[in-house]
């Protein structure tokens, strides 16, 4: 007993990791690649902090709200929405490898016009696999220069059904569900990401919570982790804009309906205008969550 005793005390003094904990630190890794708006941070035309304190150097640049999934042990990832940053984004999460799917929630620039980086002038990718519900697939065919990349084979588009997991292997299955949003070019939905070990809510852009024909407490008490759109914290935040022109719950509001909920609430999607950066429940870039 004592010699099996000294054995362990010896590995935990090296920092080796105990029997067992090796294949979950080879799994499934949620990775927080971006927190801001579509637009990023700082904002062009903003001059106010926090843009100032970027340009300064006194504060980190945001890019733009995107999750990854990362398989530590296999390598394979996958990426939700396609930013503006993506090249930034694939290297922080692969290293530079091209992920092996992305899923897009809509058609507003933050979301998907990473796609460019795919095409011939850049990358040549050969068949990606872009999963997108019907309406958002059909833009992608129907619209110039996206449908280049269809055409020519740098995408595979991937259509998803409403509240139907997509069964990815290695204990990883994926859903994407309708959300209300301004929907000019395509629907929006959110997705419902399930590992082994957690289960988490990517849901970066939505109107208010009273317009969903679903519960998003519900939501909150059946999963571990809520990636939610905490693009405003005040309405008055963007002068000369009501808020009903650009509706989002506040963030208030979303914290005061999920008090006490099972799972951890994390804000993402921030408007350059929002004052709660730092907040302890704001997503930041570089977390890394088991799944």
């Amino acid at each position: 007993m004592r010699a099996a005793m000294a054995v362990v005390l010896a590995v935990v003094a090296l920092g080796a990791r105990p029997p067992g904990e090796r294949e979950s630190a080879d799994g499934w890794r949620l990775v927080v690649l971006g927190t801001a708006q579509d637009a990023g941070m700082p904002h062009l035309a903003c001059e106010s902090p926090p843009c100032s304190e970027a340009r300064a150097g006194r504060l980190k640049p945001e890019r733009v709200s995107c999750l990854g999934l990362v398989h530590r042990g296999s390598g394979r990832s996958y990426l939700f929405d396609a930013t503006p940053d993506f090249r930034e984004q694939v290297h922080a999460l692969t290293g530079g490898r091209l992920p092996d799917g992305i899923f897009l929630t809509h058609a507003h620039i933050g979301h998907y016009t990473g796609l460019m980086y795919l095409g011939k002038e850049s990358v040549a990718a050969r068949d990606v696999p872009v999963f997108a519900t019907r309406r958002m697939a059909t833009f992608l065919e129907a619209n110039g220069p996206w449908k280049l990349l269809v055409g020519g084979r740098n995408v595979a588009l991937r259509v998803l059904e409403p509240d139907e997991p997509v069964h990815l292997g290695q204990g990883l299955k994926v859903t994407a569900f309708p959300v209300p949003h301004r929907d000019e070019l395509s629907d929006t939905v959110g997705y419902l990401i399930e590992g082994p070990r957690a289960r988490a809510v990517y849901l970066p852009d939505v109107d208010r919570w009273q317009t969903w024909d679903r519960s998003i407490r519900d939501l909150a008490d059946r999963v571990d982790l809520l990636f939610l759109d905490g693009t405003f914290a005040d309405a008055d935040e963007v002068p000369g804009r009501p808020l009903s022109e650009i509706p989002h719950p506040l963030i208030p509001d979303t914290r005061a309906l999920l008090a006490g909920a099972r799972g951890r609430l994390l804000f993402i999607h921030l408007n350059h205008t929002n004052r709660q950066r730092g907040a302890p429940d704001v997503a930041r870039e570089g977390q890394e969550f088991p799944l």
